[in-house]
């Protein structure tokens, strides 16, 4: 119960520091023991690691759901506002104007997630926490695998399954991003608006 009042009150800790006796660390340890326990039951039901089965079926999600193949997740991240940390300087201050850490999550075609970064500084950029996350790390190493390249659907194009995001991240073989806006014509137009598509889902 505790659980889910920190979940939907933002403000729980002020209003429980003046109901309740308990102090902040204590509610605290409670609420990480009880996250701990309910990752470590259900995260192989409802968020199993990715093989390359599962993101074969996501490529098709998204192909039928947002014409885009070969596309094996949508990425972004998200600010979460916290207190500024003792000591840590302009470390947690991001360009939004205040202290944060950096949610970064991996979003399928039905709008599940399919992996979660939490903890990088504010004051990183979407391209810095993808560097230092564990997604990069694996991805790098070939340890997370994904499918082989395969031929586009109505062509005769062989692409490798890719990732998408948006400007901020880097350009590599598994993960692409939209053309300049500046150096547009045409068909890179219509490149940007699929991707755009493919990638609202994590929005």
């Amino acid at each position: 119960m505790l659980l889910l009042q920190v979940l939907f009150n933002r403000n729980f800790f002020q209003t429980t520091l003046i109901l309740d006796a308990k102090s902040r660390s204590a509610i605290a340890s409670i609420i990480k023991e009880t996250t701990c326990a309910i990752w470590t039951a259900l995260q192989a039901q409802h968020m199993p690691s990715p093989t390359e089965e599962i993101f074969q079926e996501t490529a098709k999600d998204f192909n039928n759901r947002w014409n885009f193949p070969n596309c094996v997740g949508s990425i972004d991240g998200k600010h979460i506002r916290i207190k500024c940390p003792p000591n840590s300087g302009s470390q947690y201050f991001n360009y939004k104007q205040y202290h944060s850490i950096v949610l970064q999550a991996v979003v399928d075609g039905n709008l599940k997630f399919v992996t979660v970064d939490v903890g990088a500084c504010g004051k990183q950029s979407d391209r810095g926490v993808f560097r230092y996350s564990a997604l990069y790390q694996s991805l790098e190493s070939r340890s997370l695998k994904l499918p082989e390249d395969t031929v586009l659907p109505n062509s005769e194009l062989t692409l490798p399954y890719v990732f998408v995001g948006d400007e901020a991240y880097p350009l590599t073989t598994y993960l692409m991003k939209p053309y300049n806006r500046r150096t547009l014509d045409r068909s890179k137009a219509m490149f940007n608006y699929r991707l755009s598509r493919a990638r609202h889902v994590i929005e």
